[in-house]
């Protein structure tokens, strides 16, 4: 064991007290969160505005605070970019976060000198959590690579800006800085395939031990490291490679093609980080759920799925959520985010601790004919029907279909690039369509009343999806292909990758 595999070891048990608070006293801290931020803010712009020094409960500030979105913030935002203090925080963001949004485009995000070390400690609790439960360390004493945007930044009103995952490159402690790849100038390569390559390139020859990203896009160097190696799996490449953390989409379609180009089940953390905050990550190797972080600096809100589009939703604190059920996520926070919807839905698991899964995008689901169907239920229905079969899933969306064929009733066009495809493609689509009633009673009604026929699966040609996120200028970094879409912008325009 290297000296820092041991300081490591030594710290993740520090580490461990403060997790482990947060796991028995939930509703407490997010109290104590709720009354800071709130002070915090009372001065600001947009505290004067909604009578922050009048807030002395939850009540009040629902009755203060309505749920907004970016383009409903964005006024106050347009504010600290032209160079104002005080608007949503007391003085400046040290950062803003660029991000593109499915509304409204480029979004620039605050974050303030109280939120950004939030980010670090979250992830670094992440490893050491996994450290402390599992004994494995010797990860740390290896190099660490982190699939990630350009730390390269510019700056609006004296405020540098850049990617999430560029900004918190610059904050990578010093401890670390001897294991991290690439290396600063390949990561600020623009173009993600010339980037993937140059990383290809220099880490080929390392001892990797930790490799992080968004799943499709790690998959995409698993590739391109195995045909340097001709054909050899990710293991004998780096046969200390022990880790693979994640975050941004549902590992479970990508895990069996992962884990072949790898050659083993290796142990993974999900991690649940935005721009807008490092939200929770997995704390058990034995539990696929994560752990909410209640003391960072955010303070929750979480409005039933089913009533979000409504003019006056329920908005419920975390001590009177259910569990399995489906809520929109609000976030508060200590980077002047008010009442804002971050865009996903979440459902609760265990409330002793409050874990969650992430179900889905509030925005991404299909009720083209009343169904509301979401993400958890597609991607379940999908792997459940390729596991049983022995299928290889790279990569799918679905979309419905309203102006079927004349004498056709319309249907969900599911588009999907397979890595071992069925070979009965009918019956594939059958048995995924009987799981999909299974989980959705609406979507059973309507295939029942015969509203709707059956889906229909179409099949992609081989990097289909890659294909198609260049043709976007979306290819790489943080960007990943919507699961569901209630219009067929995305389906419309993947019709010509289709294999004949």
């Amino acid at each position: 064991m290297g000296i820092k595999a041991f300081l490591g070891k030594l710290y993740a048990g520090i580490v461990q007290k403060n997790i482990e608070n947060m796991r028995k006293n939930g509703v407490a801290l997010q109290n104590k969160t709720f009354q800071h931020i709130v002070h915090e803010a009372a001065t600001t712009i947009f505290g004067v505005d909604h009578g922050f020094a009048d807030i002395k409960t939850y009540e009040d500030f629902k009755k203060r605070v309505p749920i907004r979105d970016y383009e409903d913030l964005r006024p106050y935002i347009d504010r600290i970019m032209r160079g104002e203090d005080d608007v949503l925080w007391p003085g400046r963001p040290e950062y803003l976060a660029k991000t593109s949004g499915t509304t409204s485009g480029v979004k620039y995000i605050p974050i303030s000198k109280q939120s950004m070390p939030e980010h670090i400690t979250a992830a670094r609790n992440a490893l050491l959590n996994y450290a402390y439960e599992t004994g494995n360390t010797g990860f740390i004493d290896g190099k660490m690579i982190f699939l990630q945007g350009s730390p390269e930044l510019h700056e609006i009103a004296n405020i540098p800006v850049g990617r999430l995952s560029g900004i918190v490159a610059n904050h990578v402690p010093a401890y670390l800085q001897s294991n991290r790849m690439p290396s600063y100038k390949t990561n600020c390569i623009e173009d993600w395939e010339e980037k993937v390559d140059a990383i290809v390139e220099e880490t080929f020859n390392k001892d990797m031990t930790l490799i992080s990203g968004i799943p499709p896009w790690c998959q995409m160097y698993f590739d391109r490291l195995s045909a340097k190696a001709g054909g050899k799996k990710i293991k004998d490449i780096f046969p200390n490679f022990k880790l693979f953390v994640y975050g941004g989409v549902n590992y479970e379609p990508y895990r069996a093609r992962i884990e072949e180009s790898i050659g083993f089940a290796i142990d993974t953390i999900e991690t649940y980080p935005a721009s807008e905050g490092f939200i929770a990550f997995q704390d058990s190797q034995k539990d696929k759920s994560l752990l909410l972080l209640v003391d960072a600096g955010m303070f929750y809100e979480f409005i039933p799925a089913e009533e979000f589009f409504n003019e006056n939703p329920t908005r419920l604190m975390l001590k009177d959520v259910e569990l399995n059920k489906n809520y929109a996520l609000i976030l508060n926070t200590n980077a002047g985010l008010w009442g804002y919807s971050i865009g996903d839905t979440i459902k609760f698991v265990s409330k002793n601790p409050y874990k969650i899964l992430v179900t889905g995008r509030i925005k991404h689901y299909i009720s083209a004919f009343g169904e509301h169907v979401i993400g958890e239920e597609v991607e379940q229905a999908l792997m459940k029907v390729a596991g049983e079969e022995g299928l290889d899933v790279v990569e799918f969306t679905v979309a419905p279909q309203v102006n079927a064929p004349a004498e056709q009733l319309p249907y969900h066009e599911w588009f999907i690039e397979f890595g071992k495809a069925p070979a009965d493609l009918q019956s594939f689509s059958q048995k995924v369509d009987k799981v999909l009633q299974e989980k959705n009673i609406y979507y059973a009604d309507l295939i029942g009343g015969n509203i709707l026929q059956p889906l229909i699966v179409k099949v992609l040609k081989k990097n289909a999806f890659v294909d198609y996120m260049r043709s976007e200028g979306k290819l790489g970094g943080q960007n990943k292909v919507p699961r569901l879409s209630n219009d067929r912008k995305i389906a419309d325009q993947l019709t010509e990758y289709i294999l004949n």
